[in-house]
């Protein structure tokens, strides 16, 4: 899939997750193996380990938890089909997204946000449930280099987790990695793209993995 034909078709301003992580996956970042279930069809088993998660998949709900629209910690096909009728039940006429739980690791959130002012901008921070409990984010224009990631992850307050902190394991070159790449996206993608948020971005000891993923357009 080519992301600027695809975006210039669509006549709607946000995805589904499923296109975001396509759109990911061909910039080269680390997503969960997953399948996506269309309206009408029936729940397969899936081609990937178990653990999975189950996930409403529309570009039209963005915060999926606050209506029912994840399932989490499902461990075996009886369970995914029981899973699946009732998430079908409640949202009969939306995509449902099975997804492999990956092992989870540090949670970071990393943003781009077209603001009126500077223009292109790749904000980093505590992800997960911490990201509005501590704000404690750091923000670039873009395009930034490696240095500027670095810079980035010290000027967190909670730069320490990200640094071994207790005996934290996470890789913080793949986090910085993550970001640079995550500005060349934006500056390729920023004719369509508005804002995208990636929470959580799994840092764990060998590599980044990005769990959940919105994107609005312009």
């Amino acid at each position: 899939m080519d992301p600027k034909e695809f975006l210039s078709k669509l006549d709607r301003k946000s995805l589904s997750e499923d296109e975001v992580k396509d759109i990911l996956d061909h910039y080269g970042f680390k997503t969960p193996s997953r399948m996506v279930i269309a309206p009408g069809e029936d729940i397969k088993e899936p081609d990937f380990e178990y653990p999975v998660v189950m996930k409403v998949c529309s570009p039209n709900i963005l915060h999926k938890t606050d209506v029912g629209g994840v399932k989490l910690h499902i461990d075996d096909f009886e369970a995914l089909k029981d899973a699946y009728a009732e998430m079908r039940k409640k949202f009969p006429d939306e995509k449902i997204l099975v997804e492999e739980m990956k092992r989870p690791g540090v949670e970071a959130i990393i943003g781009v946000i077209e603001d009126q002012t500077f223009g292109m901008t790749v904000m980093v921070g505590l992800g997960g449930i911490y990201t509005e409990l501590y704000k404690d984010v750091s923000f670039r224009v873009i395009p930034i280099t490696e240095d500027d990631g670095d810079e980035m992850l010290r000027e967190l307050k909670a730069h320490e987790i990200f640094e071994g902190f207790r005996g934290i394991k996470t890789n913080r070159k793949a986090l910085i990695e993550t970001l640079v790449n995550v500005s060349k996206m934006a500056m390729d993608l920023q004719d369509y793209m508005s804002q995208m948020d990636l929470n959580p971005v799994f840092v764990r000891e060998e590599d980044t993995v990005v769990v959940d993923a919105k994107m609005v357009l312009k």
